[in-house]
């Protein structure tokens, strides 16, 4: 739960039964958190018993449900700067234990003013204070001593020093390298937190995976403004985009199950054709898969969407839909992949041929690759074109003489009830023939949810899309993620809103240096 502190009330009881409702809520989760982790240490005591070989899955299921309301609770802390430091000044705080001495020291000075604010007479150096922060680059950990003088003025005896510096995450002490790799680490490498912890144990860096989960949490709630506005400008500022969708399983907290939710993605990307506009790839979470989704996510969004023929997105195509229905074009891979599969089980020479007549239509394709959507075109009318009407005749044909029940009947009647939509393309070069740029995008979920099983909550599952959409879009880009998110998150809270844009994937400009590749 977000709040804007500008709305949070003036009047101080009001203020304090408002701390005090989510107080509540996060004692709710912690007493959760707390219960998980007893079952937690009762099963890893039980785990060299008899029945020691059961106990893997679920010991990992448990260490992903805590990591997972761990995030959740930082992030909703993040959102309410207000209610988190009341939380924390009441809260018995433990030792803070010392950042670990055998680590390099890296000193960045944060210069004071050469005159007396107040006065304009010259300073005396009195002092320093020095705050450490945990950082890491790549391959290693450091720590970044911000040292700032202070300075006494001669004359009025004011004493002036620069400013704290910013801290992605409040009253925390994890330097932006290191939370950009905790992410990618995540997101792109596919590590759970608890594995993560693991790894840093190795280097003599102790982070319990509460730590972790925190930063992550507020990692996302720092960045939100941007995987917003990323969104919108690709929802909004695109004439094609390529839909699909995947299952992610989604933990229901204390209850040991799990419901199916989705990850969703539209996809840009104008590179075939050597279009202006940069790639991109946005991500959305949602509890099912109702044709309402694709709605809300599209309602912005007027053109051509090339996805496969799943109904949920026919809604996206009635002329009643609030700014008109889009145009709808559809995918070749699909086709190709159902007569596929009729092949490799039946060894069906009509299969086969249809495969080749299919293959020829690629091969144009891969002669266009890079042209300006006119010659693309034009080559497609020319050379395409007979090529799909004869295939289309060779499927009526066949389709009259095989069993109607037959899986080959069923994949030529996929096709030919889709033609309108998978011909679309050969009309228009700025079209490609499959769906597979959406494809691409999503296998990070598919490789990621065999490593760590589920989302641990539809929080969660946000995240998750949050990441993906900003990870994506900047390997898209050519970018390195990590270092992009690093060189963001040191200057995302210092940067003034109306120029957010600057700090795209596509617009980024990395400090002191040149863009880096991924």
């Amino acid at each position: 739960m977000a709040l804007d502190p500008a709305t949070l009330p003036d009047d101080v009881d009001a203020l304090k039964r408002l701390i005090v409702g989510l107080s509540r809520e996060a004692v709710h989760a912690s007493t959760l958190i707390e219960k998980l982790r007893g079952e937690l240490a009762r099963m890893k005591r039980a785990r060299f018993g008899t029945s020691s070989e059961k106990l893997g899955p679920r010991l990992e299921q448990l260490e992903l449900a805590i990591e997972a309301l761990e995030v959740d609770e930082a992030e909703r802390l993040a959102g309410t700067p207000v209610v988190a430091e009341a939380r924390e000044a009441a809260r018995l705080k433990p030792a803070r234990r010392d950042l670990p001495a055998h680590l390099p020291r890296e000193s960045v000075v944060h210069a004071g003013p050469c005159a007396c604010p107040a006065c304009g007479g010259s300073l005396r150096r009195i002092g320093e204070d020095v705050t450490e922060s945990l950082d890491y680059v790549p391959g290693r950990f450091k720590i970044v001593r911000h040292v700032r003088e202070a300075f006494a003025c001669r004359a009025c005896e004011q004493v002036v020093q620069a400013p704290a510096p910013h801290h992605a995450v409040p009253r925390g002490r994890a330097g932006p390298g290191l939370l950009a790799h905790i992410a990618v680490a995540k997101f792109d490498d596919h590590l759970p937190l608890y594995r993560q912890a693991e790894i840093y144990a190795r280097d003599g860096v102790e982070l319990a995976t509460s730590t972790l989960s925190g930063w992550l949490g507020a990692t996302a709630a720092t960045l939100q403004p941007l995987t917003e506005l990323l969104r919108r400008e690709v929802i909004g500022g695109s004439d094609v985009l390529h839909g699909d969708d995947t299952p992610i399983p989604v933990l229901a907290p204390g209850t040991g199950k799990t419901s199916t939710g989705r990850l969703w993605t539209y996809v840009r990307d104008e590179r075939p054709h050597d279009g202006a506009r940069p790639p991109a790839a946005v991500f959305f979470a949602s509890p099912d898969r109702r044709g309402e989704r694709p709605l809300a996510h599209l309602a912005a969004f007027s053109g051509v969407l090339v996805a496969d023929g799943y109904a949920g997105f026919n809604g996206l195509y009635e002329a009643r839909r609030a700014g008109g229905g889009l145009t709808e074009a559809g995918c070749w891979a699909h086709v190709r992949r159902k007569i596929f599969e009729v092949h490799a089980a039946t060894g069906s020479a009509l299969a086969a041929e249809a495969l080749e007549r299919i293959g020829a239509l690629y091969g144009v394709e891969r002669d266009l690759h890079g042209k300006p959507p006119d010659a693309r075109t034009r080559e497609r009318q020319t050379r395409s074109k007979p090529l799909a009407e004869a295939l289309k005749a060779f499927a009526e044909t066949n389709l009259a003489q095989v069993p109607g029940r037959s899986d080959l009947a069923k994949a030529l009647r996929y096709m030919l009830a889709r033609w309108p939509a998978l011909m679309r393309a050969f009309d228009d070069g700025r079209l490609a023939l499959d769906n597979n740029a959406a494809e691409r995008a999503l296998r990070c979920v598919a490789v990621g949810r065999k490593n760590y099983l589920f989302a641990g909550s539809a929080l969660g599952a946000e995240r998750a899309a949050a990441f993906y959409t900003l990870i994506e879009t900047a390997k898209m880009n050519g970018l390195d993620p990590e270092g992009y998110l690093r060189d963001v998150l040191t200057r995302i809270a210092d940067h003034p809103a109306r120029r957010l844009a600057d700090l795209l994937p596509w617009n980024w400009i990395p400090t002191g240096g040149a863009q880096q590749a991924a």
